[in-house]
């Protein structure tokens, strides 16, 4: 049994938003959610558009001329930057999106969650013009054509599909939560480092440290097959053939929506100069408590706001922090090695885990996920198929 392709515009209507004045952004209390591209990126954001920063009213809609997707559209960017981003997300409830973003609306012949998985594994940028600003066009992407089994193979699929999907979710959770317990592994040991309540030694980390600003290395230079990772302001963003340094060092995002990012890397690594880098420290200092340390003083607040935030050595180096007894130090490194340890094997699982996710997205559409419980099912799936290919006007 050959499943229909009919092209998107068939089983679903492809529609984009509307402008979104400034005068009327920043309610929360209308009736209809407002989203905008970035609010893709937002907690709790990453399948469906659930938390809202913007609300409008029926009236206000009417006015700027605009309407509300309903329930069950997915959405994704349209524009810029954010198309090779390939977030698609679902809405919950009727909602408007901004001009920036496009919608599929499904029909009654295609599961709402179905679409949602099939996007997942759709590239937009594969329809997207290539140019200073990458676009889509409502034309184009209407003619995109999508595999169509009968509604009742669609939900079967959901079905396998969403129990993979929970396996990734519980594995972002455990890995939220482990996230946690290394805060929560300082105050215990050291207390909270604004009041100091067990009395330990403070000193500037002027006294303490000296940092340098790492070194360029074009993008066009990154090897992808290079064996030493590249730290910069966002943490590891390439890979190369040569390494600055052969132990782990302690790194600053320097620039921009990272600085103050703090982190430890790994032995034998690059750093880019939009990232500073602990080139000196105390001998008072174990270096896995140093990078801690500096997490927990925020130092994106010390930074410098002329355009964007940029923290340098003259601005941080007035900051007092913590000088433990260096055998406490070292039993906190310690316990870090562990959890790091815990952290590895759960990066591990988690990419086995998406590995086999996308196994899973592949076969779901290529007929064969589900050929077994199609066999079973052959007689009521043909009677589906037949009254789908007359409603959708096919030629299969």
């Amino acid at each position: 049994m050959k499943w229909l392709n009919p092209q998107i515009k068939q089983v679903a209507e492809v529609t984009s938003g509307f402008g979104f004045p400034r005068e009327y952004q920043g309610n929360l209390n209308e009736e209809y959610p407002f989203f905008k591209v970035g609010d893709m990126n937002l907690p709790g954001n990453e399948r469906c558009m659930i938390e809202v920063t913007n609300t409008i009213s029926a009236e206000i809609l009417k006015k700027i001329k605009a309407k509300a997707f309903p329930k069950g559209t997915i959405v994704f960017p349209k524009i810029g930057a954010a198309i090779a981003t390939n977030k698609k997300r679902m809405l919950v409830k009727p909602s408007v999106v901004d001009n920036n973003v496009m919608g599929l609306i499904p029909s009654q012949y295609i599961d709402e969650w179905y679409l949602y998985y099939w996007m997942q594994q759709f590239d937009l940028r594969s329809v997207s013009n290539i140019g200073p600003v990458p676009s889509m066009r409502k034309t184009e992407f209407e003619k995109i054509s999508i595999p169509l089994p009968p509604l009742s193979e669609q939900r079967r699929i959901v079905e396998i599909l969403d129990q993979a999907d929970a396996l990734r979710k519980k594995c972002a959770e455990a890995a939220a939560k482990a996230a946690r317990i290394l805060p929560a592994l300082f105050y215990k040991m050291f207390g909270d480092p604004g009041k100091n309540p067990k009395g330990l030694i403070k000193k500037k980390l002027g006294d303490l440290i000296k940092v340098k600003s790492g070194s360029f290395l074009p993008a066009k230079i990154m090897d992808s097959e290079g064996q030493y990772p590249v730290y910069g302001g966002n943490g590891i963003n390439g890979y190369h053939s040569e390494y600055m340094f052969k132990n782990s060092v302690v790194v600053l995002g320097r620039v921009g929506a990272y600085c103050g990012v703090v982190y430890f890397t790994e032995p034998k690594c690059w750093v880019t100069d939009n990232a500073l880098y602990v080139s000196e420290h105390s001998d008072d200092l174990h270096p896995r408590y140093l990078a801690e340390a500096l997490r927990m003083a925020n130092l994106n607040q010390y930074a410098g706001r002329a355009g964007q935030p940029l923290i340098s050595g003259s601005r941080i180096y007035p900051i007092e922090i913590l000088v433990p007894p260096s055998f406490k130090q070292q039993q906190f490194a310690s316990q870090i090695q562990k959890l790091q340890e815990f952290k590895d094997a759960r990066r591990q699982s988690g990419n086995r885990i998406e590995r086999l996710f996308s196994v899973l997205l592949h076969r779901a559409f290529t007929d064969n996920l589900t050929a077994k419980w199609r066999e079973a099912h052959m007689k009521e799936l043909l009677a589906e198929m037949e009254e789908q290919a007359r409603h959708l006007g096919s030629s299969h």
